[in-house]
């Protein structure tokens, strides 16, 4: 297609354009005011060997994940729900929490997400320190020499998770709009394809050349 066919097009379907993008954008931000705003909650717990030697740190970031595997089970999110209070099951709390194991940084990462932030601060400082009380039962046994210890770094924080923000809902539903738009403009023009609207369109067409043309009556 030649430029002056896409400015045909965009001449006669910018109403199109307007319509999609107006639609889409105005039902992503409304959609992001209506929703309730949910928050996660981050607790870091860093695994510090007692001592620097090499096969300590190695064991200890080997041991990372299975530290990560203790404390994210129904027994210990059921030590949560008894220690606050909290009206559900530990079933429903663990679809609630995600852990990592960052070997990088010898750090078991806890998140929280909850739709009351200083709750879900609460509860990511309590597994946190489910995970510091228990490695602290566990170097009892153990020479002091040959501990791993487990330190909370920083008190939880949170910040809200869901929904974006209104600016990234709205860049969001124009983007939409537009391959919504382009889509039926397409469709449109796919339908048309075959209608004859101008003499540039005949000789595209039939291959020919128009050396004449009968005026409309008025």
């Amino acid at each position: 297609m030649a430029l002056n066919d896409y400015v045909r097009i965009l001449r006669k379907r910018w109403w199109i354009i307007v319509v999609a993008v107006v639609l889409t954008a105005g039902s992503a931000v409304v959609f992001s005011e209506l929703q309730p705003p949910q928050y996660t909650s981050t607790a870091e717990v860093i695994i510090s060997p007692a001592r620097p030697d090499f096969g300590l740190t190695q064991s200890a970031k080997i041991l990372l994940r299975s530290y990560m595997t203790v404390a994210n089970s129904n027994t210990w999110a059921q030590d949560v729900i008894n220690e606050l209070q909290l009206p559900m099951t530990p079933e429903g709390l663990r679809g609630n929490a995600f852990f990592a194991a960052e070997d990088d940084r010898m750090v078991i990462k806890i998140e929280i997400e909850d739709y009351d932030g200083d709750q879900a601060n609460r509860i990511a400082g309590k597994w946190a320190e489910l995970l510091v009380q228990w490695r602290n039962e566990e170097n009892s046994e153990l020479r002091k020499e040959d501990r791993v210890d487990a330190i909370l770094r920083d008190p939880p924080s949170y910040g809200q998770s869901w929904p974006p923000s209104s600016k990234i809902m709205l860049a969001a539903g124009v983007v939409f709009g537009l391959v919504i738009a382009g889509l039926a403009i397409f469709f449109l023009e796919w339908l048309e394809a075959g209608v004859i609207r101008t003499p540039q369109d005949l000789e595209r067409q039939l291959d020919l050349t128009v050396v004449g043309a009968i005026p409309s009556a008025k």
